[in-house]
C-alpha cells in the first residue's frame, strides 16, 4: 500500500521529458496510467476515453500525441499498445447522453467509465487537460499531456482508433453522410449531407442547436 506523501510526491513530480514519468514510475514502484478522450468536437456519436497502465520495462517504438500520427500508424499501434500494455480501459458516452449533460460531464463520464474498466487499479491517473476528481484514488490533470506523458500519448491512440472504427460502423448504416471521411466533425460535406437528409440518431442536437441551428 503506497503512502499518502508517496502519492502525493509522484502527483507533483516535474515532468522532463516525455518518459519522466515512467521512469519516475519505474524508480518509486508506483503505478499509474494514462487517460486521455476522443471525439470532444464532432457533431455526431459519442466521446471516447481511454486509460492504459503501460508496461515500463517495454516502450513501444512510435508513441506519440494521435494527432501527430497517420490513420495507419495509429492502427498499427493501437494493437500494439493493446497487446503490450499492463490493462486499459475504455469508457464510451453517446450523442444522445452528450445532449443530456454537456460535453464537459459527458467527458468526465467517459473517464469514470475507462478507469472503472481497468482490470487493474493503479495508485493515481495521470490525464490529459480535463478536470475530473476520481473517488477511487487520486489523479493529476496535464496540460497537452498527450504531447508530454507518453502513457497517455498511449491512451490518446487507444482513444482515437477506438471511435474512429465505431465510425467506420456508422458509415455503414448512414453512407450518405460521409462519416468515414470525416469523423463526424463540421466539414461542409457534413453539414450539406444533413442539409439534404436531415440529422441521425447519432447527431448531437445540442451541437447543432448552439451553433448551426439552421440545419435542424
Amino acid at each position: 500500500m503506497m503512502t499518502d506523501k508517496r502519492i502525493a510526491d509522484f502527483l507533483g513530480f516535474e515532468i522532463n521529458g516525455f518518459f519522466s514519468v515512467e521512469e519516475e514510475s519505474r524508480r518509486t514502484g508506483i503505478v499509474f496510467a494514462g487517460m486521455d478522450e476522443a471525439g470532444r468536437g464532432p457533431l455526431m456519436g459519442p466521446v471516447v476515453a481511454a486509460a492504459v497502465i503501460m508496461d515500463n520495462s517495454a516502450r513501444i517504438e512510435g508513441i506519440n500525441d494521435s494527432k501527430q500520427l497517420t490513420e495507419k500508424k495509429r492502427e498499427y499501434l493501437y494493437e500494439i499498445i493493446k497487446e503490450k500494455c499492463i490493462c486499459y480501459g475504455i469508457g464510451e458516452v453517446s450523442g444522445k447522453r452528450i445532449d443530456e449533460i454537456g460535453i464537459g460531464d459527458a467527458v468526465r463520464e467517459a473517464f469514470t467509465m475507462a478507469a472503472d474498466n481497468l482490470s487493474t487499479l493503479p495508485d493515481l491517473i495521470y490525464n490529459d487537460e480535463v478536470k475530473w476528481v476520481y473517488g477511487k484514488i487520486p489523479n493529476r490533470s496535464i496540460i497537452k499531456g498527450d504531447a508530454k506523458v507518453y502513457s497517455i500519448a498511449a491512451a490518446s491512440i487507444l482513444a482515437k482508433v477506438y471511435r474512429d472504427r465505431l465510425v467506420r460502423e456508422y458509415d455503414r448504416m448512414y453512407p450518405e453522410y460521409g462519416f468515414a471521411k470525416h469523423k463526424g466533425y463540421g466539414t461542409k460535406d457534413h453539414f450539406e449531407a444533413i442539409r439534404k437528409y436531415g440529422v441521425t440518431p447519432l447527431h448531437r442536437i445540442s451541437f447543432l442547436t448552439k451553433n448551426h441551428s439552421d440545419l435542424l
